[in-house]
């Protein structure tokens, strides 16, 4: 990872609806929007959620009300014995892969899978257990902060260390837990308060409809793109309301590396670019009239104009007093 280059992660999440025919789609479609990594979520349902668990109510609003949160995730997730053929073909398609678990047996699942990067979902910034064993993996993380306070990222971020991965090999990813997320929601700024924390770095997982607040987060810094994507927008599930179709995923990734180029190397120089413009756009000091020869240079006979190949302006005080060895005709550069 360099320090320009963006990571975008092409979040497949659920939106397979728990069929590896479409979960393989998906690697297909990421990997042609140019995405670095596809990632899917890897949970044992019955580890995660209690029977008597509610859904949340954009869940509701999107699969009903009838169906358990439990009953839900058991028809959406896939068996844990298909997530090696998805790495496999990822390593086929040369794009990353990477898989949340939700549960302490997902984790054990993707361990012989060598991901780049273990990803922590909001969720899980308070299961204790949870983090100290992905924290003992000594592997680069990358943590959600959805729903939680600058104090509980901190506390997190402490237990990773206490449990083996330093702070310097975690990246934090502002987030707002909510599909879609409402703009006034957003808070882009918060991730100048996680910068403060002193982790690898800071990112952005976005729910909101569109692109425009993920290439925003770029322009503010971040070094993590992560967005759901799906194959339509129409399908049954959870999270394909507040997902891009596989086109607008390829537009948020072309966008991105638009704005990634323009951020530059931050130092304040003269681009190649205008380098040509500097002579046509200053100005130098010319004879505001004619100017006889002997005689002295005042704000009477000289001026500033385009172009700006004489004397600079900033020399003025310098020419003011100054006598004219030659002769100058108006709007012709001063020469000393």
């Amino acid at each position: 990872m360099t320090d320009n280059h963006v990571i975008i992660i092409a979040e497949a999440g659920v939106n397979h609806n728990g069929n590896l025919d479409m979960a393989r789609r998906m690697v297909h479609e990421a990997r042609r929007a140019g995405a670095d990594y596809v990632k899917f979520q890897t949970a044992v349902p019955e580890l995660v959620i209690s029977a008597f668990a509610p859904k949340a109510e954009y869940q509701k609003e999107t699969t009903g009300a009838a169906q358990s949160q439990l009953d839900m995730c058991r028809a959406i997730h896939l068996p844990l014995c298909d997530y090696a053929g998805l790495k496999q073909l990822c390593d086929e398609e040369k794009i990353g892969f990477m898989s949340t678990p939700f549960d302490l047996v997902s984790i054990d699942c993707l361990i012989p899978l060598d991901m780049d990067f273990w990803k922590i979902p909001s969720g899980e910034i308070t299961n204790l257990p949870y983090l100290r064993k992905i924290g003992a993996l000594g592997k680069r993380i990358i943590m959600s902060t959805g729903m939680a306070t600058l104090d509980e990222v901190g506390c997190a971020l402490q237990v990773l260390e206490q449990a083996g991965t330093p702070r310097s090999s975690v990246y934090l990813l502002h987030c707002t837990t909510q599909y879609p997320a409402p703009l006034e929601s957003v808070n882009l700024r918060a991730m100048d308060a996680l910068a403060t924390l002193g982790a690898a770095g800071v990112g952005y997982s976005d729910h909101t409809v569109g692109i425009e607040v993920a290439v925003a987060a770029v322009g503010r810094g971040a070094k993590i793109i992560e967005k759901h994507f799906t194959l339509d927008r129409s399908l049954p599930g959870p999270d394909h309301k507040a997902s891009l179709e596989p086109n607008e995923l390829a537009e948020l990734v072309a966008a991105v590396r638009r704005t990634e180029s323009a951020l530059g190397s931050g130092s304040k120089n003269v681009a190649d670019a205008e380098r040509p413009n500097i002579e046509v756009a200053r100005k130098s000091i010319v004879a505001a009239r004619n100017i006889a020869q002997g005689e002295t240079f005042s704000e009477e006979n000289i001026t500033v104009k385009r172009p700006g190949n004489g004397i600079s302006p900033m020399l003025w005080d310098s020419v003011i007093g100054r006598t004219a060895t030659r002769a100058f005709s108006a709007d012709e550069l001063i020469t000393l």
